[in-house]
């Protein structure tokens, strides 16, 4: 009995169990590892999430529904887009709902008095630029003044205005100050009137709309009352913009006539038709392009559907001749349509019109709400606009999204039923409806409207969806022609919805330096404190020698008016200890480094023609403090096309092709991978070509397009050749099945020149890459019509009657069509995820073919490819024309009409027989699985946010070597908060398990398990809510990845905010659609990406580039060059201003506190402008630590910037406590000498005035600062150079030329003071002691206590980096360069080669507690007692070191560390102290990022010396360096060890020249080299005869007997048999 009443499981749901709805926290949460588990077990998730919704769905009294089904439209409008609109179906959309009339009277209630309407929309102008000519000035000033040090210098500019402060000039002292704030006011003026011109662009792009015609919808008269009172513009006149678009296009006399498609009689598609006039020549009106549309399909702009096979279908009016009516060329010369006549729907024939509409040319900015609009082939949508009706009989049309979420593949869009009998002007003068839309909203995927007219006396309704709403930005494609109704405009539209205000970012480093500027600022206060008071006691006392000397020079007789004065007085003297100059070398550095990121050559992208363009400067430094990335997938990590990479039929998998996936997976297992990416190609490239010819000798196939041919199997040609092959019928079925079962469009581009040439259309790239694949093998689709379609089966031609689609969406996760083949049997195909087609076989389908196509679908799932499976079945007549009914039922019902098409579609989808699987490969960009590696390396995370279903996601991140197969994969669906609340908390304790409980010394050392989460966006709503952010931050910062998936771009912005917020990291965003403009926004760094026709997100980024693979270029070499630079620049700059400045303080302790001037007053002003700024400026525009390659070959040096360690408050108040000190020596060292005795110069003048001292201290001063920061600078070049000693000289120069002018302080001071010896020996000695102990300090730390960095540094000035990486030192001999170890690697080093180590690696210095291992294992502790101690690696080579502090892990966390690296090198033999390499190789550090080579096959050989007769050769490029010595190769001494010859083959090339060939399995030979006091020498011997031996001399030591420890190095000669052959 409890039986009776349940029902049966649903085919999607076995899996579903009760105990899924609540999960218990303690039990953890479900993780798998593969791809493909990950997806069933997304697939399962989904499902579960499903059934429960549907259990909840208001279910009564014998499961019949309670409540009527709301919002049904707009829930087939969410089934076919990708991002969940839960949150926007289930909540109102805030705002006010807004009536469109058409060719109806507003009602009264929504009229003002005049008649105009009440409401006023938004014009279709925008604007991303953050200023206006109004604003510009008072905005700008705004932002500049949020720096509290402008305060702070506009009222030292206010005090210095008084006379009684002392002030010296004050009208100079204000130009500081302005010219800070007019370069800064003229950078954003730069940058802002790059996005005005941009906006600019658009707003004046062409359009066609209807005119003469009264738009309801608008005020009679929309001026504003300033353009009334100025006279501006008008009802019905011209402005000067349009007047001009007319005028250029008056010439093209081009009469347009529209006409609707009749499906099947045409092959052109003509129904937009154009004519020229005899009077009237020039350009068609198809020549007319509005601004950022371009050529589609290599410039063809014959696109329709469907495709046609007659002409007869359309009429041809006849074009006016009148050049008459041609008036200021707006296309009144164009003839009208001819209307409808069918008095249906919206249009009424019966009322009366003026019959004056015409389509007129306008731009976009001029496009109102209510206007209707004419969008042709390859035109730009203008606005938000509803589609009436398009050139489509049906009314199908069909939109490119590319700059609103990055994809190319189409997206059909259908017009209102009322409205779709429109196709002329007349028909719309005939029609009367109101729209009644919703409110304006960010959602791009939802739109809910109704379409309100009558019939009679009778009041229609009809739903408008997002499938009738075309979006702003998005391109009409293969449509002659759309007629729509503009709905929302300009700031209204969803495209700018989503981009918001442009913002106003600021650095880090920047925001910091107000925290510096107040300690200053509270350090200069209590300096003028401290002086007034002890001035205001000075001045109190009685019976001193100023009563007599000093009598009226006090400003009053009031002591606290005095001391008051003296406090303002000592602010404007000491005011440079708030460096004023600091903000404008600033910009000028950031303005320099953005340059060099303009000028970087790696950085330009060839196909666009474009480089990385910097469009926000003063945030270059944040580039190299990034912790977090957010990036889209779709366009961004994706090219967005599909290749048809492998298939299983019958059991049986066919492909060659090795993917990313699976050449990432490989180097994480250890694996090399038998060939290189470039032998693969060719030898694919020789597959393909052996495939072509078998397939052209078997059967011909006109449609062929052999460039596109991406599955290469000869196998599959063979058994497709061969007729007596049994897995030829099942061949023939699979591709069959292909060329029939989809939805696309087929097009002939060029139909004269090339008739068998096909292009296919479709919605989703899948679709269209699997037609292809079957037209290249011999199955091409040729085109289809409403009763045919037509396909060719190896050279012979079939037509199927098609009967019903089932179409695709992401709840079905399946698509099938029902056709009659030609032998009049109605066969079912249906295609789709493997767990929904398998829970639809046949019961007694063979289990052997189950399994097999399972095992083969696994592998491609694991290998990073995306997979669906291919079954069939007949259907009877009877049996078809029953379930018909059923369905055509089920489309008409009214209630529930979701749920009984899902049962109608049970009916027949079932009982299939499995054909086959197809493996399919997103074609990701150039790099971007390397570049994700380093950025892992880095300690970067990376978090992908896309709109993606999740499986299409999962199979990316597999790809791009995001998710790996050692990873815990976390997948959470939930469909209500507590459920999130619960897996959330599951996944959680289930990282809490493994990992233990966070502790205040941060993550437990040792290896560790990744781990990933993959959540949905209904998932993800609810775990922003605010009561479960910190839990899912505390899950999601835990994680090494975090894919989101079906994300609405709201939901992108809410999580970059969530992160940049909660953990306070630096984040970068990056993206390349208009979908992604919110995220780009919100990020403290906004990266979009540029493609051909311009990006929505490239114009609203901070930086813009061409491929993804750039970021690491910008982020590693650049962003962490900026960050230092600007780190040591602010240090430096705050150091030489406290020097500066206390040595000024320390004189008033000798002049009763009266705020009297120590320096020459042109000293004052030209300490900051000229003596300097320009060594600090060249430090923050040309210093680099490390070189770039360097920075690339370790990307874990990156760490110290996520950690902050190069910017910290400690180092602030360092560098302020050196600068006291020094101030310190430059005062008194001088103040000693001339106290201890009086100088005399040469001209007997005594040197005692307060100018020869002052000119003394200031001149130690400007020596020790401008030293100073000489010794902090570590890249020296020739500027440097000059800026350094040039700045010390002018100095100097400038004493002797102000001195020759005759003044009253300073005359001939040149004379007195350089003339003297006490003069020099004062200032040499000030500033050895006031520079000294920082240069002790500075050497001690890199000798002693070396950063990573240093380690690095030396590694290349003085080590053999520069030759590792292919770079030829001036100091190394070349003959280093090749034998290094590391064979010959490219310039441009590639990334981390299988087979070598990659340890845990920790930057030295960043102890940090919220630090944990990326890729796990014990950091070795640095030993303070070493003279150079080597950063933390953990790796077999530090385990097996002597000495070693480091226990060697257990065989688990062995295992599980290797998880986590690639193959590592056999450790070395045992060294002893003398024998230890020195502290600048790279045995100390992680091993970098080289190029490699295969590794040849070993086996014995005999030991093989080189023949002293061997005639002499010339080494190539790739040869061995190594010297030739009485018949022997001669090592440098520095350089040994074994090496592995790769083996090459002598190829006769115009007589010269040597290329090698596929390796064959050879002897390896390895070089031993030794070197005795007397005759070098080498020889080859094998693996056999290598003793585990070391000899050792006084200046290298020679290791043997390790095959594999080095990569093969390239000599002149190589011997195979015995026999040496010379290359």
């Amino acid at each position: 009995m409890p039986s009776f009443l349940r029902r049966h499981p649903h085919p999607d749901n076995l899996d579903d169990t009760d105990e899924d709805d609540v999960v218990d926290a303690d039990l953890r949460l479900r993780t798998v590892r593969t791809a493909s588990s990950t997806i069933a077990e997304s697939i399962r998730a989904e499902a579960r999430r499903l059934s429960r919704r549907k259990r909840k769905g208001g279910k009564g009294f014998f499961g019949r529904s309670t409540s009527k089904r709301e919002g049904r439209q707009q829930e087939d409008a969410v089934a076919q887009s990708r991002p969940s609109t839960a949150e926007t179906l289930k909540k109102e959309i805030p705002g006010r709902r807004r009536n469109i009339y058409v060719n109806l009277p507003i009602p009264l209630e929504e009229q003002r008095p005049n008649g105009d309407p009440l409401v006023r929309y938004v014009r279709n102008k925008v604007r991303t630029s953050k200023y206006t000519i109004i604003t510009f000035i008072p905005k700008n000033l705004f932002e500049q003044f949020r720096r509290i040090a402008n305060i702070y210098f506009l009222a030292l500019v206010c005090i210095q205005v008084f006379p009684i402060f002392g002030a010296a000039a004050p009208q100079i002292a204000m130009l500081p100050l302005v010219f800070i704030l007019a370069v800064t006011a003229l950078k954003d003026g730069v940058e802002d009137y790059r996005r005005s011109t941009l906006d600019n662009e658009v707003n004046n792009s062409a359009s066609t709309k209807l005119g003469d015609w009264r738009n309801y919808n608008q005020p009679k008269d929309p001026r504003t009352w300033l353009e009334k009172a100025m006279g501006i513009g008008g009802p019905g006149k011209v402005s000067k913009g349009v007047r001009k678009l007319r005028e250029k296009e008056a010439s093209s006399g081009t009469g347009m006539h529209l006409s609707k498609e009749r499906v099947g009689t045409s092959t052109d598609g003509g129904s937009l038709h154009y004519g020229n006039s005899n009077n009237a020549p020039g350009r068609s009106l198809d020549d007319i392009r509005s601004v950022g549309s371009v050529e589609y399909a290599h410039g063809s702009m014959d696109h329709t559907y469907p495709p046609m096979a007659g002409a007869e279908g359309t009429t041809q009016f006849p074009v006016t001749d009148d050049i008459s009516q041609i008036q200021m060329g707006r296309t009144s010369a164009y003839a009208l349509s001819t209307r409808s006549g069918m008095p249906s729907g919206v249009v009424d024939y019966q009322r009366r019109t003026p019959g004056t509409a015409r389509w007129e040319r306008t731009l976009w900015k001029k496009l109102e709400v209510g206007d209707i609009v004419l969008l042709r082939d390859n035109d730009q949508i203008p606005a938000d606009i509803v589609v009436l009706s398009t050139s489509d009989s049906d009314g199908v049309c069909y939109i490119e999204t590319k700059n609103l979420d990055g994809e190319t593949n189409l997206k059909p869009r259908r017009s209102v039923k009322a409205t779709t009998t429109i196709v002329s002007e007349e028909d719309i003068e005939h029609a009367m409806f109101m729209l009644d839309s919703e409110p304006p909203h960010p959602n791009l995927y939802a739109y809910n409207g109704l379409l309100k007219y009558r019939t009679g006396e009778v009041e229609q309704v009809e739903p408008v969806t997002i499938n009738e709403l075309l979006l702003r930005g998005c391109a009409v494609r293969n449509t002659s022609w759309i007629i729509g109704l503009v709905v929302f405009t300009g700031a209204d539209t969803k495209i700018m919805l989503n981009g918001g205000d442009t913002p106003s970012k600021r650095s880090k480093i920047e925001r910091e330096t107000n925290f510096n500027v107040i300690m200053n600022f509270i350090i200069l206060i209590l300096m003028c404190l401290v002086s007034a008071i002890i001035s205001g006691w000075w001045e109190s006392r009685d019976g001193t020698s100023a009563d007599f000397f000093e009598q009226g020079s006090d400003p009053s007789s009031i002591v606290a008016v005095n001391a008051l004065i003296t406090f303002a007085s000592c602010l404007i003297a000491f005011q440079n200890i708030v460096p004023v100059s600091l903000y404008i070398s600033i910009e000028i550095v950031k303005t320099i480094q953005a340059y060099f990121i303009n000028q970087d050559i790696d950085m330009y992208y060839a196909p666009y023609d474009t480089c990385c363009v910097p469009k926000t400067w003063n945030i270059s430094d944040d580039l190299g403090q990034i912790e977090y990335v957010f990036s889209d997938k779709t366009g961004t990590l994706t090219q967005n096309i599909m290749e048809f990479q492998k298939c299983s039929v019958h059991g049986i998998a066919y492909g060659e092709g090795v993917t990313e996936a699976m050449r990432g997976a490989a180097k994480r297992t250890g694996k090399q991978a038998g060939m290189s990416p470039e032998e693969q190609t060719k030898y694919l490239t020789g597959l393909k070509d052996s495939m072509l010819q078998r397939m052209a000798r078997s059967f011909k196939n006109r449609y062929l397009r052999a460039d596109k041919l991406t599955l290469i199997s000869p196998a599959l040609a063979e058994h497709l050749g061969n007729t007596s092959s049994p897995e030829r019928p099942h061949l023939i079925s699979f591709f069959r099945a292909l060329a029939v079962c989809h939805s696309v469009l087929s097009d002939k581009p060029e139909p004269q020149t090339q008739p068998f040439m096909l292009d296919y259309k479709a919605e989703s790239p899948d679709e269209a890459a699997l037609v292809a694949a079957a037209r290249d093998v011999g199955f091409p689709f040729v085109g289809r019509t409403t009763s045919t379609v037509d396909i060719e089966v190896m050279g012979q031609a079939e037509r199927y009657t098609p009967l019903r689609v089932l179409e695709f969406n992401s709840t079905r996760k399946r698509m099938s069509v029902i056709v009659r083949n030609p032998e009049g049997r109605i066969v079912l195909y249906c295609k789709g995820a493997d767990s929904v087609i398998y829970a639809r076989l046949d019961p007694n389908h063979d289990p052997e073919l189950k399994a097999a196509t399972n095992r083969d679908m696994e592998a491609f799932a694991n290998g990073g490819l995306r997979t669906l499976c291919v079954a069939y079945r007949y259907l009877t007549d009877q049996e078809y024309f029953d379930w018909s009914r059923v369905y055509d039922a089920a489309a008409s019902s009214i209630k529930d009409r979701d749920e009984e098409l899902d049962k109608a579609n049970e009916m027949v989808e079932h009982s299939l027989t499995i054909l086959g699987a197809t493996a399919l490969e997103d074609k990701l960009q150039e790099g971007v699985p390397e570049a994700i590696e380093m950025l892992h390396r880095a300690g970067i995370k990376l978090w992908i946010l896309t709109g993606d279903k999740v499986q299409t996601a999962i199979e990316i991140g597999f790809s791009c070597n995001l998710l790996k197969n050692d990873m815990e994969i976390m997948i959470l669906s939930a469909d209500s908060a507590d459920a999130a609340r619960t897996q959330i908390e599951a996944g959680i304790n289930k990282m809490a398990s493994i990992l233990g409980p966070p502790t205040r010394q941060g993550p437990s050392k040792g290896p560790r398990p990744g781990f990933a989460v993959v959540i949905d966006g209904d998932t993800l709503r609810f775990a922003l809510d605010p009561s479960l952010k910190p839990l899912f931050l505390n899950l999601g910062t835990q994680c090494d990845t975090v894919v989101c998936c079906r994300v609405s771009p709201a939901q992108k912005a809410m999580t970059v905010k969530l992160v940049k917020e909660g953990r306070g990291a630096m984040t970068l965003s990056i993206g390349d659609g208009a979908n992604d403009v919110a995220m780009i926004q919100e990020a403290n760094i906004g990266c979009g990406l540029i493609g051909l026709e311009g990006s929505q997100a490239a114009m609203s980024a901070d930086y813009a580039f061409g491929q993804f693979r750039f970021l690491t270029k910008l982020l590693l070499v650049h962003g962490r060059w900026s960050y230092q630079r600007i780190a040591d620049m602010h240090s430096n700059f705050f150091y030489k201003n406290v020097i500066w400045t206390f040595a000024m303080f320390w004189f008033l302790f000798f002049n009763s506190f009266d705020a009297t001037y120590l320096y020459q007053y042109t000293f004052i002003i030209l300490y900051n402008l000229a003596f300097t700024s320009l060594p600090v400026i060249v430090l923050g525009a040309f210093d680099q630590d490390i070189n770039a390659k360097a920075c690339l070959a370790y990307p874990q040096l990156y760490k110290r910037g996520i950690l902050g360690l190069e910017y910290t408050r400690t180092q602030f108040w360092l560098f302020m406590f050196d600068g006291l000190y020094q101030s310190a020596i430059v005062y008194f060292i001088p103040y000693l000498v001339w106290t201890l005795s009086i100088p005399i110069s040469s001209n007997g003048r005594a040197i005692e005035s307060l100018a020869d001292f002052g000119t003394t201290v200031s001149v130690a001063a400007i020596c020790a600062a401008n030293l100073f920061v000489g010794i902090n600078i570590r890249y020296w070049t020739f500027i440097t150079w000059i800026v350094i000693v040039g700045s010390t000289l002018l100095m100097l120069l400038w004493i002797a030329i102000y001195s020759a002018f005759p003044s009253v302080d300073f005359h001939n001071e040149v004379i007195i003071l350089f003339s003297t010896v006490d003069f020099w020996a004062a200032v040499a000695l000030s500033v050895i002691l006031a520079i000294g102990p920082r240069y002790m300090f500075k050497y001690v730390g890199q000798a002693y206590f070396p950063l990573d960095k240093d380690i690095v540094r030396e590694m290349w000035v003085a080590g053999d980096l520069k030759d590792r990486l292919g770079i030829r030192g001036k100091s190394r001999s070349a003959s280093t360069s090749e034998v290094a170890g590391l064979g010959s690697p490219d310039p441009d080093p590639p990334f981390h080669p299988p087979g070598v180590e990659r340890g845990y690696y920790v930057p030295t210095g960043t102890d940090s507690p919220h630090v944990s291992p990326p890729m796990g294992g014990d950091p070795i502790p640095r030993r303070a007692s070493s003279k150079r101690a080597p950063p933390r690696v953990v790796s077999d080579l530090d385990l097996n070191r002597p000495g070693s502090s480091s226990k060697r892990p257990s065989s688990q966390q062995t295992a599980s560390s290797q998880m986590h690296s690639q193959s590592a090198p056999p450790p070395p033999h045992p060294q002893t102290p003398a024998s230890a390499g020195s502290y600048f190789s790279d045995a100390t550090l992680p091993t970098p990022i080289f190029s490699s080579f295969p590794a040849v096959p070993s086996s014995p050989h005999t030991p093989i010396v080189p023949s002293a007769s061997s005639p002499p050769q010339t080494p190539s490029r790739r040869a061995s360096v190594a010297r030739r010595a009485s018949g022997k190769y001669h090592l440098p001494s520095s350089m040994g060890g074994e090496y592995e010859m790769q083996a090459h083959s002598r190829k006769s090339s115009g007589g010269s020249g040597v290329s090698p060939h596929e390796p064959r399995a050879r002897n390896p030979l390895y070089l031993v080299a030794s070197e005795s006091s007397t005759t070098p020498n080498a020889s080859f011997v094998t693996a056999n005869d290598v003793p585990p031996w070391e000899a050792r001399d006084d200046r290298s030591t020679i290791r043997a007997g390790n095959p594999g420890r080095i990569e093969q190095v390239y000599p002149d000669q190589y011997y195979d048999d015995n026999t040496p052959h010379a290359l």
